[in-house]
């Protein structure tokens, strides 16, 4: 089965599904924490459900899911979420676990700090060496917090929006503590080699988003009974983005070798896991 999205609730998650079931495609409700998974039985029209589900989010009041649930279910008629604001929240809490919930705050609070003017107190607190290396090698944290520091806009966004979705996932199908573990070792094995390769000044969650990336990659191909996989489309998208950092085409100070090795530091995640 490949999961499609999730909803808050039951109710809205079966009227969707009868109106999927007229349409030839048969789905199954996954129960989670928080709200309902939806899945497709057969992995071939997953797309084709997946962009059902959308339509779904974007109009959950349109009359041809209650004549669905009149032809092929209960007579249910799916919920009113409200405003659109209130309908992405639902979909940010539902789509991700605490521990996803966690970082994407905590990465939130330390960018607007350093963007008041705390910047150099934060980096020299978190960064991978202080503003004296001697006087940090004791502080054993500053392997892994490099990894909740950005320095744009466009950088925190990037890296969040793709911790949500992959992370979430991980999280939300596998447990907080194998997206804990995946966390803490795909945040400091490639920082470690990025100050090895390039030196101290670097920060951002890439690393790890890599790491997620490269496990989703192989628990997928390998174990996708786990629930965990990733389109191939997007591994395309990513390895291009990573090909293009390592180019230097964008003209930023990019760590091209904590991405790199936390893909790979991934990848070996996924693959011990997937043989479990």
């Amino acid at each position: 089965m490949q999961e499609i999205g999730r909803l808050p609730n039951e109710r809205a998650a079966l009227a969707l599904i009868d109106y999927l079931r007229g349409q030839g495609i048969e789905c199954r409700l996954q129960y989670l924490e928080r709200g309902v998974a939806i899945c497709v039985v057969h992995t071939a029209q997953t797309e084709v459900a997946r962009q059902a589900f959308f339509d779904f989010i974007r109009n959950p009041a349109d009359n041809k899911y209650r004549q669905a649930s009149w032809e092929h279910g209960d007579n249910r008629q799916a919920p009113d979420y409200g405003a659109p604001t209130l309908q992405l929240l639902s979909q940010l809490l539902t789509g991700a676990g605490p521990l996803t919930l966690l970082i994407m705050i905590s990465c939130i609070i330390i960018y607007l700090v350093m963007m008041l003017g705390g910047g150099d107190g934060i980096f020299n607190a978190l960064g991978f060496f202080g503003s004296t290396p001697d006087a940090a090698t004791w502080q054993f944290w500053r392997v892994f917090t490099p990894s909740l520091l950005h320095f744009s806009a466009l950088h925190i966004v990037f890296n969040l929006m793709w911790w949500w979705v992959l992370g979430g996932k991980i999280e939300n199908q596998l447990g907080s503590t194998a997206l804990l573990m995946i966390l803490l070792v795909s945040g400091t094995l490639p920082n470690l080699l990025q100050y090895v390769v390039v030196g101290p000044n670097f920060g951002g969650l890439a690393g790890v988003v890599y790491g997620l990336l490269g496990y989703s990659w192989v628990m997928g191909r390998l174990k996708p009974a786990a629930g965990v996989s990733v389109q191939p489309a997007l591994v395309g998208f990513m390895l291009l983005w990573l090909v293009f950092g390592f180019s230097g085409m964008f003209g930023m100070n990019i760590a091209n070798t904590a991405h790199l090795a936390g893909l790979l530091v991934g990848m070996t995640q996924g693959w011990f896991d997937s043989r479990k």
